[in-house]
């Protein structure tokens, strides 16, 4: 059968229209978000407008890995001077690497070990710190779900302070922890701990420790570097939470259960928050 040219005409115009309107609108994740995204759940929100670019699986449980101690260095910010000594205890010295090798009766300052937290992602530290604060781990981790619960971190449970397996069911969500983070950013030496690359701290014994930062991008040839905390386990997959700047907004992004971390977060910066990187 041979349509008349008008109708020819609408019948090929409408066809793209059709394809356009089946598309999702751009940024949209969907319940499944996109496949070249491998992690398993994420978020990259403009904190300072308060406007979601990208969200994947915002509100399911996840492992969090080492960026529970984004919650440990707030905690202790909140709660210890900078330059207040604290001692390693044998109990501090158990927890499995990454760590700065504390001896039993080492002293440090709080400043000190916060760099070995952040940056080396020490767990020995961790638990110093922790230990300093609350004279226990146990009553530093109710501390630390009762910050989370303040500020709205509903579906965040901690077990420790260093983020390694647990026991204890241990979990958070991309939202949660872009709550955890935001809050953590209001306090200026956190901001300079996670855009630190590199830095040398000593015990008050004198012993050297050098420290480099496990967050890649700051050693990348991007335009823009993304300032935040990395972690990693089996169980839990490769994860991240930071934060950039778009003009005069604070940007953070969060992702979980990654198998192509730095790719993830290049690809949601760039295509759904228009940042190049």
């Amino acid at each position: 059968m041979r349509y008349p040219r008008k109708a020819r005409f609408f019948r090929y115009l409408c066809l793209p229209l059709a394809v356009i309107l089946s598309c999702p609108p751009m940024g949209y994740a969907g319940e499944g978000g996109s496949d070249i995204v491998s992690a398993q759940a994420a978020i990259f929100s403009n904190s300072t407008e308060v406007i979601r670019y990208y969200g994947k699986n915002v509100h399911s449980r996840v492992p969090p890995a080492s960026t529970v101690k984004v919650m440990t260095a707030l905690i202790v910010l909140e709660r210890l001077p900078l330059d207040k000594v604290v001692t390693t205890s044998v109990r501090a010295t158990h927890p499995q690497p990454s760590k700065i090798y504390a001896k039993p009766g080492e002293k440090f300052r709080v400043r000190d070990l916060l760099y070995a937290l952040m940056l080396k992602s020490a767990n020995d530290a961790s638990v110093i710190l922790a230990e300093a604060v609350a004279g226990s781990e146990d009553k530093f981790v109710e501390l630390m779900n009762k910050k989370a619960r303040e500020l709205g971190a509903k579906h965040t449970r901690f077990a420790n302070a260093h983020g390694l397996p647990s026991k204890a069911k241990q979990y958070t969500t991309p939202y949660d922890m872009y709550l955890i983070f935001r809050a953590a950013l209001k306090h200026d030496f956190f901001r300079e701990l996670v855009g630190t690359k590199s830095r040398i701290i000593y015990s008050l014994e004198g012993r050297k420790i050098p420290l480099r930062s496990h967050n890649k991008i700051l050693f990348m040839d991007w335009k823009k570097k993304l300032h935040g905390k990395t972690g990693y386990t089996k169980a839990a997959k490769a994860c991240f939470v930071g934060y950039l700047h778009k003009g005069q907004s604070i940007c953070i992004i969060a992702v979980f259960g990654c198998t192509r971390r730095w790719d993830d977060i290049k690809y949601i910066v760039e295509h759904y928050g228009g940042i190049d990187l």
